[in-house]
């Protein structure tokens, strides 16, 4: 078979049925491969490498399962950086293939078409692992040894190069079985360390991050949760890891109040670093971290405890430990005894629900947001997915928006990538067509991907963006007045009539121009079923960096 073949093949052994690329020279045998396996796997062509990699993000996690992109070298590969950047600052299992020039001018400076210096060393960069496939028989084992990557310990992207050469050349081949889930376990002394420490504490405090949801330990936390009576905090990338339903959910910020009685904290899949590179505040609390990478374990952070391993393997210990692996023991409130694992946890409901107000007290300052964020919730289904982005009305997201179950609400994470949001809520939907996938965006956002509505439209993704339109870069206008004496400058935008520009496309457009207007467009847009971009004019809206980052003082009153 063909280099093309095999690769397609080895992608197919490893249960990959959609891929996201744009084709070109360097990639024509793998593309003809493609053509033969049409029935067994989608081709998703996108406008912009950009959201090649987007996409792929989006469909990873809103999934679970590993996204594929496929670009062409230089020019091809570098527009996918951002997206690739972003899926390594969010742990995301994305495999990313990129042509080459022929093997036999790799690194020769000749000036083939597309040839950039070291390539691969840019890869390597921005990837867990990264290699070049220098013959047909190589691509299978190349191929497995990617995924074994993804499916082990940390997930984060790989990148794979395949020269055209190498991809037309024929040979015999032999494909593997798919790579198979390897989670690192974590070493069984220090895991009842951990549960000594967690039975003997009297008011816990979990603080679980995107590893848990990575990892499939959602179920696992609400067990241990539960068996503790523990409140649980979760982090941005973490929301609906527990519903926010739950009595023991909390927001990130409500862990600025916990910390003030919390005699533990359990950290669970979380850097556990401040935006600014110190280790989260615990008080006066021991701290007990458990994450897959080691190097999330070590300074600036002081842990008492330091696990390496598995989230979801950690917890599930961790609960059948105090008892709680039916996930279904006593909530808060039931008093400082003990319950089934023999736990003291004292906190009470009444304390719970004064730390709960005091977050609802803090997030009035941004009632607008607020607002907007309430008519969303309420058209979208508890099973839909909304992807945030870098914006007004996603910043409030990020804090406070309800989310009811895991791998439904994402964002870019501390990468703050600007215009991630539209393409990778098409990668959202190609993967789960049967979902409501939201998208909120801003004016100055949705420019970077837009021409992709010509590919909601071509594949009838069915996706709902929401464009707020304010006409500026928001964030760098109010940082020019509140710091620089109102001396705007490359802050005001010129836009669209984001209506007609929808048309244009062949997609329906439509206009809300309050929170009730937007949750009655929204319900429509999406028993729609195809894709719709609704515009929301909208002002200048209150400051939410105070509740983002610790240390900010809050607006003046």
């Amino acid at each position: 078979m063909t280099g093309g073949e095999a690769l397609v093949r080895s992608l197919q052994a490893n249960g990959v049925r959609r891929v996201f690329g744009i084709p070109g020279v360097q990639l024509d045998h793998a593309v003809d491969a493609l053509y033969h396996a049409r029935d067994e796997i989608e081709f998703v062509c996108a406008r912009n490498e950009q959201a090649v990699s987007y996409m792929a993000d989006g469909s990873a996690r809103s999934t679970g399962a590993v996204g594929v992109g496929m670009v062409v070298p230089g020019p091809g590969m570098l527009n996918g950086l951002a997206g690739l950047a972003t899926a390594y600052a969010c742990s995301s299992p994305v495999l990313y293939i990129a042509g080459q020039v022929d093997s036999t001018v790799i690194g020769r400076g000749l000036g083939a078409l597309h040839e950039i210096p070291d390539q691969s060393g840019i890869l390597r960069t921005l990837t867990k692992w990264s290699a070049l496939a220098r013959s047909p028989q190589e691509i299978p084992g190349l191929v497995h040894r990617a995924f074994a990557q993804l499916r082990s310990g940390r997930p984060r992207p790989v990148s794979l190069e395949v020269p055209p050469d190498v991809l037309a050349a024929r040979a015999d081949v032999e494909i593997p079985g798919p790579a198979a889930d390897a989670p690192v376990a974590p070493d069984a002394e220090l895991l009842e360390r951990a549960a000594g420490m967690l039975a003997r504490a009297t008011r816990p405090v979990i603080v679980a991050g995107n590893g848990v949801v990575a990892a499939n330990g959602t179920r696992a936390l609400r067990a241990l949760a539960h068996a503790l009576r523990a409140p649980v905090v979760m982090t941005e990338n973490a929301r609906g890891a527990i519903s926010a339903r739950d009595p023991l959910a909390f927001d990130a910020l409500a862990l600025r109040r916990l910390r003030e009685d919390a005699d533990l904290v359990l950290a669970v899949g979380t850097r556990f670093v401040t935006p600014m590179g110190g280790q989260v505040a615990v008080g006066s609390a021991r701290l007990v971290l458990v994450n897959a990478d080691p190097a999330d374990l070590g300074p600036p952070r002081h842990p008492d405890l330091a696990v390496s391993g598995d989230a979801r393997l950690a917890l599930e210990a961790l609960a059948a430990s105090v008892g709680g692996t039916s996930g279904s023991g006593g909530t808060a409130g039931q008093g400082g005894g003990t319950d089934s694992g023999g736990t003291a946890s004292q906190w009470r409901a009444g304390e719970l629900e004064s730390v709960r107000a005091w977050c609802e007290d803090a997030y009035a300052g941004i009632g607008p947001q607020r607002a907007y964020l309430a008519a969303i919730r309420e058209a979208l289904p508890d099973d839909g997915v909304l992807v945030s982005e870098v914006t007004q009305i996603g910043y409030a997201a990020n804090i406070c928006f309800p989310v009811y179950e895991p791998r439904t609400f994402l964002t870019p994470g501390y990468q703050g990538t600007l215009g991630y949001g539209f393409a990778t809520a098409l990668g959202v939907k190609a993967a789960n067509p049967g979902r409501a996938v939201v998208c909120v965006t801003g004016d100055g956002g949705f420019s970077w991907t837009l021409p992709e509505l010509s590919t909601a439209r071509k594949y009838r993704l069915a996706t709902v963006t929401v464009v707020f339109n304010d006409g500026y870069f928001g964030n760098v206008r109010r940082i020019q007045r509140d710091r620089f004496g109102a001396r705007y400058f490359a802050s005001d935008l010129v836009n669209p009539d984001y209506v007609k520009l929808a048309e244009a496309f062949g997609v329906t457009g439509a206009r809300a121009e309050s929170p009730a207007e937007l949750t009655s467009v929204l319900k429509q847009a999406i028993a729609a079923d195809e894709p719709v971009v609704i515009e929301v004019p909208v002002g200048e809206f209150p400051t939410p960096w105070h509740l983002i980052r610790e240390g900010v003082p809050p607006p003046a009153r």
